[in-house]
C-alpha cells in the first residue's frame, strides 16, 4: 500500500509544470541525439550537466534520465531509415528494420519500434518500483568493508562484460581512479598529484573530464571518418499502426525483450548494447523462419528494441539502491546527485523520497511523450538526418566551451576538457572503452572513504574484509570473475615460454 501512496505522490512531483517541462524536453532532447548518429546520450547528459546545477535536484535528474531513455527510442529512427545506429544499443535493429523499410514497410518499422518501446518502459518501471526498495532495505545493512567490496566487483563486472580487451578496460579502470585521487586528501589535508597547480586541489571536474572523453573526442573521431551527410530511405513512411498480424508476430518478442534488457540493464557494465544482441539472438534461436532474420523480420526490431528500453529502465536500480552506475550514463547521474547534496545509496529513497518517485514518476510521463512524439514527428526526424555533419560539429563544440566554463568560470577547465578530448580520441581509435575509466573516476572516492573507514575499525588489518559475510562473497565472485581472464593470460604467455 505504501508503495502505491509514494506512487501518486511522485505523480503529483513529476506533474509540477516546471518538472513535466523538464521531462518534456529530456525525451525531446533524447529523442533527437538518437536520431542524430554521431552524438551519443553520454555526451549530452554530459552537455546538460552544467544546466542542471541551477534548478532542483528531482528536476535535473529528471531532465537527465529522459534524455538517456528518450535516446534509446529515437536510435531507432535512424536505424531503420539509414541503416545507421544513432545510439549503439540500436545497432541489432538495422540488420531487420533497414530491410523492412527497403520493402515499403518504414510505418510498421517504426510503429512497433515505438510501442515496443513503450510496453518495455512500463514493464521495466514495474520492476524498478518492486526491486529497488528491497533491494535498499538490504544494502542497509551493509557497512564500509560491504561497500568497498561492492564497488570492486561493480567495476570488475564492467571489465568482464566489456567487449573489447578485458585487458584494455582494466587500464583504463585503473586511470580513472588514479584521476580521482587528484585534489586534497581528505584525511591528511594535503594536495596530492596536483603538480603545483591551485585548481586541481579541488580535484578533476568530472564535467570537463566526460565532455572531453565522450563530447570532443566524439567530434574528432567523426570528422576523422569523413562523415557528411547520410542517405536515407526515400519510401513512403505510412502505415504507422502496426497490424493486427503484425502485432501477433511481435508480443511475445516484445515481452521477452523487456524482461532480458531488465535484468541485463541492473548489471554492471551489461546495458542496452548487450541486451539487444541477447534479445536479437533469442528470437532468431527460437523463431520457426531463423534463415528469414536479417531480411526484414519484424521480431528482429521488436525484441531488441524492447529489450534496450527495459535496460535504460533497469539500470537505474543499482543506481537509486546501492549508489552504484551501471554505465557511463547512470554514472554522470551518479554525479550530478553528488552535486546537488544527494547521497546516492540505500538513504536515498529515505532520505530524499521525492527524488526517487518523482523520477520514476516522470519516467512513466516521459514514455508517453515518447510515443506522442516518435509517431507523429517522424517527418521531422527524417529531415533533421539530412543535415551535415559539418554544421553539427561546431556547435557541439560551442556548447562544451560554454557548458564546461560556465561551472567555475575558469579557462583550466576549458584546457582539460580539450586535453581530455584529444586524450579521448586516441583512446578510442586503439580500441580502449572509456566506460570503466567515467566508472571508477566516480566511485573512486567513495572506494577510498569506504576503504579508509574499513581499516579505522579494524585497526589497520586487511582481515576485515574477510571476517563478514557479505563482504566474502563479493569477493569470491570477483576472483570468479577474475580466474578465467588470468588462467587464459598465464596458459598463453608460459606456452609462448615452452615454444622458445
Amino acid at each position: 500500500m505504501d508503495v502505491f501512496y509514494n506512487l501518486l505522490k511522485g505523480f503529483a512531483i513529476a506533474s509540477e509544470p516546471l518538472n513535466l517541462l523538464f521531462c518534456f524536453l529530456g525525451v525531446l532532447i533524447g529523442t533527437l541525439v538518437g536520431v542524430l548518429p554521431g552524438i551519443g546520450p553520454t555526451a549530452t547528459v554530459a552537455l546538460l550537466l552544467p544546466i542542471s546545477f541551477s534548478v532542483p535536484p528531482v528536476s535535473a535528474i529528471i531532465l537527465l534520465a529522459g534524455v538517456y531513455y528518450g535516446s534509446m527510442y529515437g536510435g531507432s529512427t535512424t536505424s531503420i531509415l539509414v541503416n545507421l545506429p544513432g545510439e549503439s544499443a540500436s545497432i541489432v535493429t538495422c540488420l531487420d528494420g533497414y530491410q523492412m523499410a527497403k520493402a515499403g514497410r518504414a510505418g510498421p518499422a517504426l510503429g512497433i519500434a515505438a510501442f515496443s518501446s513503450f510496453i518495455a518502459g512500463t514493464i521495466g518501471l514495474f520492476g524498478l518500483v518492486w526491486l529497488a526498495l528491497p533491494l535498499a532495505n538490504a544494502a542497509l545493512k551493509m557497512g564500509p568493508p560491504e561497500y568497498f567490496t561492492m564497488m570492486c566487483l561493480g567495476i570488475i563486472v564492467l571489465i568482464f562484460m566489456a567487449r573489447g580487451s578485458m585487458v584494455k578496460s582494466l587500464i583504463m579502470a585503473a586511470v580513472g581512479l588514479a584521476l580521482s585521487f587528484i585534489g586534497i586528501d581528505t584525511i591528511t589535508g594535503r594536495p596530492r598529484f596536483t603538480f603545483g597547480i591551485p585548481t586541481l586541489w579541488d580535484g578533476i571536474g568530472l564535467v570537463p573530464l566526460v565532455m572531453g572523453l565522450f563530447g570532443i573526442s566524439e567530434v574528432l573521431l567523426n570528422i576523422g571518418e569523413g562523415v557528411t551527410r547520410r542517405f536515407v530511405v526515400e519510401t513512403g513512411i505510412k502505415g504507422l499502426l502496426p497490424t493486427v498480424r503484425d502485432w501477433k508476430d511481435s508480443l511475445p518478442s516484445i515481452l521477452r525483450g523487456s524482461l532480458i534488457g531488465f535484468f541485463l540493464g541492473i548489471l554492471p557494465g551489461s546495458g542496452a548494447v548487450i541486451a539487444s544482441f541477447v534479445s536479437y539472438t533469442l528470437e532468431k534461436k527460437i523463431s520457426t523462419q531463423p534463415e528469414r532474420f536479417g531480411t526484414g523480420m519484424i521480431q528482429g526490431v521488436a525484441g531488441p528494441e524492447a529489450a534496450n528500453n527495459a535496460a535504460s529502465t533497469g539500470a537505474f536500480i543499482p543506481l537509486f539502491s546501492l549508489g552504484i552506475p551501471s554505465n557511463s550514463v547512470i554514472a554522470i547521474l551518479l554525479g550530478a546527485l553528488i552535486i546537488h547534496g544527494v547521497r546516492p545509496g540505500p538513504s536515498l529513497i529515505s532520505d530524499n523520497p521525492e527524488v526517487f518517485w518523482g523520477t520514476v514518476a516522470s519516467m512513466y510521463i516521459g514514455n508517453v511523450f515518447l510515443v506522442i512524439l516518435n509517431l507523429p514527428l517522424i517527418g521531422i526526424w527524417v529531415r533533421i538526418l539530412k543535415i551535415p555533419y559539418q554544421v553539427l560539429f561546431p556547435l557541439i563544440l560551442l556548447f562544451c566551451i560554454i557548458g564546461t566554463f560556465s561551472i567555475t568560470n575558469n579557462l583550466v577547465d576549458v584546457s582539460l576538457m580539450i586535453l581530455f578530448g584529444v586524450i579521448g580520441y586516441f583512446l578510442r581509435r586503439l580500441d580502449y572503452e572509456i566506460a570503466p575509466l567515467i566508472l571508477s573516476f566516480v566511485l573512486g572516492p567513495m572506494m577510498e572513504l569506504n576503504l579508509r573507514q574499513s581499516l579505522i575499525i579494524s585497526n589497520g588489518s586487511f582481515g576485515i574484509f574477510f571476517k563478514r559475510p557479505i563482504s566474502v562473497a563479493f569477493l569470491l565472485i570477483g576472483v570468479a570473475l577474475f580466474f578465467p581472464i588470468v588462467w587464459s593470460f598465464l596458459k598463453r604467455y608460459l606456452g609462448e615460454g615452452r615454444i622458445r
